[in-house]
Order: C-alpha cells, then sequence, then structure tokens
C-alpha cells in the first residue's frame, strides 16, 4: 500500500482478478480502501457527482416535505467521506477523506447547480481528517453563510449554530424518534439529558409537556436551547441545568425530583471497539440513574449513537438496570435513524442509531 498516494484513484481485484468496481485508497487511514462504483469504467468525476447527489436529494425530497435533513450520508449515498446537511437555503459540508478532498471544487460546483444555495459551509473540523492527514479549517466556500440559522423540525424552530456547534450544528438522525416521543408528551414532567440545544427538550416543550428539565454541560448549547424556547413561545416551561449530567441526575435525586419521562439521549460513550467495556457501564449507570427518577408509571427514552453498542446489549442494560431497582420494564417502541441516514446493507457501520421507548413500573 505505501506505493499509493493518500486519495489516489485505484481499481479494486478479487483473489481471481476480476474487478470488484473502482475508488480511492488512502495507506495512512483506518480504512485503506473505499469504493465509489460497481462498475470499474465509472470513475468519481463531476457528472458521477451530480448524478449521486440528484439520487439523493430525490430521496430527501420524497421523505421530508421542507428542506431540512441531511442531503448526503457519505457511503450510504455511494459518496464515500461525504457528509452535507441542509439547513433550508443553507448547506454544511464535512470532507472526512482524501480521496473526497481532491473533489472539493467539483462538489461545491455541483451542490450550487443541484441546490441553488445562498451559502456553503466546510465543516472541514472532524477528527477523520487528521487520520486522512488532512488539515482540519472552517471555511465559507461559497456565498453567504449567517452564524445562526433557523430551521424547523416537527413544528419546532430550532436556532442552529452552524459554524460552532458540534458536528455541522444539528442532529438529523433522532427526528424521527424525537416525532415518536411527541406522542406522549402531553400534561408530562419530562427531563432531557445531554440535551444539546434542545432537540427533545424544546420539541417536549412544543407538544405540551407541563414542564421540561434540560441538563448537559455547555452553557452555550443551554444559551442556543433557550433562544429556541422563545422562538416557540415555550421558554417559561424550560429550565436549564449546566453541568456534568452525571452530577445533575444525583443532585435532583437528593432534591426528591420526579419525571414521568426521562430522555437519555448520551454522546457515543463507546467511539472505539477498544472503548467496548467502559462504555458499556457507562450506558448502564445513565439509564439506571435515569429510572430512579421516574414517577411510578414513567417513560424511558434510552438512546445511543454508538456503533458498537448493538440493540441487544442495550435492551440487556436496561433489563438489568430495571431488575435492580427492583421495576418492572416494558419496550413499548423501538426507534432508528430516519431516511435522510440511509443504512448500506453491506456496511454494518451505517446502521448505528438505536433509541428504546420504555415504560417503567413498580413490582406488584
Amino acid at each position: 500500500m505505501n506505493q499509493f498516494t493518500p486519495g489516489q484513484a485505484a481499481l479494486f481485484l478479487d483473489d481471481q482478478n476480476k474487478p470488484l468496481g473502482i475508488g480511492y485508497v488512502n495507506p495512512h487511514s483506518l480504512i485503506c480502501g473505499r469504493l465509489t462504483s460497481r462498475n470499474p469504467n465509472l470513475s468519481l468525476d463531476r457528472s458521477l457527482l451530480k448524478h449521486r447527489i440528484q439520487i439523493a436529494l430525490s430521496l430527501r425530497e420524497r421523505a421530508f416535505t421542507k428542506p431540512f435533513y441531511r442531503l448526503v450520508y457519505g457511503e450510504s449515498d455511494f459518496l464515500p467521506g461525504l457528509i452535507v446537511d441542509r439547513y433550508g437555503d443553507t448547506l454544511v459540508v464535512q470532507i472526512t477523506t482524501a480521496g473526497m478532498e481532491q473533489l472539493k471544487d467539483a462538489i461545491i460546483e455541483v451542490l450550487c447547480d443541484v441546490i441553488k444555495p445562498k451559502g456553503i459551509l466546510l465543516r472541514n473540523d472532524h477528527s477523520m481528517r487528521s487520520i486522512e492527514q488532512l488539515e482540519k479549517h472552517i471555511d465559507v466556500a461559497y456565498g453567504d453563510v449567517d452564524d445562526i440559522i433557523i430551521i424547523e423540525e416537527n413544528n419546532t424552530k430550532f436556532q442552529i449554530p452552524v459554524k460552532s456547534g458540534q458536528k455541522t450544528g444539528w442532529f438529523y438522525d433522532h427526528r424521527v424518534n424525537r416525532q415518536t416521543m411527541r406522542h406522549y408528551t402531553e400534561g408530562k414532567r419530562v427531563l432531557d439529558l445531554f440535551s444539546y440545544i434542545g432537540g427533545w427538550g424544546v420539541q417536549a416543550a412544543t407538544a405540551g409537556a407541563s414542564e421540561v428539565f434540560c441538563v448537559d454541560a455547555s452553557a452555550s448549547a443551554l444559551d442556543h436551547l433557550e433562544h429556541s424556547a422563545k422562538l416557540n413561545n415555550v421558554d417559561h416551561l424550560i429550565t436549564c441545568l449546566q453541568g456534568d449530567v452525571f452530577a445533575a441526575l444525583k443532585t435532583l435525586r437528593h432534591e426528591r425530583e420526579r419525571f414521568d419521562i426521562v430522555i437519555a439521549d448520551p454522546p457515543a460513550f463507546i467511539p472505539r471497539k477498544k472503548d467496548i467495556k467502559k462504555g458499556v457501564e457507562a450506558y448502564r449507570r445513565i439509564n439506571q440513574m435515569a429510572m430512579q427518577l421516574l414517577n411510578k408509571d414513567g417513560l424511558l427514552v434510552s438512546a445511543s449513537c454508538s456503533y458498537h453498542l448493538n440493540y441487544d446489549v442495550l435492551k440487556g442494560l436496561l433489563l438489568s438496570a430495571s431488575r435492580h431497582l427492583d421495576r418492572n420494564l416494558q419496550i413499548i417502541g423501538q426507534g432508528h435513524q430516519g431516511p435522510d441516514h440511509p443504512v448500506h446493507p453491506a456496511i454494518d457501520e451505517t446502521d448505528y442509531l438505536k433509541a428504546y421507548f420504555c415504560r417503567v413500573t413498580p413490582v406488584t
């Protein structure tokens, strides 16, 4: 592999020297080769880029009525190393591989041609770029990009810090799960853990919750959450608690606070395979502590974005936590990433998001 340069085009062959397809390689990356087409004669040029992005757009326009979604989801849209999130007339682009970096100018041109945005922001500050030996940077690649953009999800408006927020500023992947959560919130007291800028908590308030507590370590994230609450006229329903979530849970329990719904949607506790043991224990702790704050007939929404934590392990953790607390657990719903994050059936890593909706009751 050392004879290749990062991002160099390559033909992939099987052990019989039959073509598997065409793509690009990087001898320095954990994934040394990425396939861009099973047709060995079809290189990833401007024409194919445009076709792939148009195909991706057609799926999103079929699934959603408004222009707020993940437009391109890497390998799942047959564009490995490329992420594009759409915030109305603004696009935020992440390029994470050397092969896709070589097509940066063509990507911007095609997005301008297909979407005709007001502005395109390159959020090339992802940790993967270091592994690919690419520089990290955040730049406006086209037009004008505001620091703050307003989007709408499930009839709720949000203020998105696209230049300074996590990843591209927002997480569209839980949209369908948040819509499911809204069915249960009317008149309920809700606790949103790891709330970030309020994807779950503000939507709980707009869906009729009587009171919502939002907990996050980031003061700036909670500031954006409060602005979003005001956009929806629900700021009087929301209380923000800034600090470590585990510490906040201990404090809330000590103060004998109780909630009808607790949402536990933490960041990836298992970013790499070597983190499985430590991460599994963190998921067990957070879900057990969340259950301790539920009223007698409460709902726990337990989510994970860790690919290395599968559904069965998460289900086992939830069962173990409920038994330890002498509670009955009923799984009344199971969630997945939305249609703008399609799963590539040959790439397990694209199937990463999971959520359980759990009814927790006393043992009788």
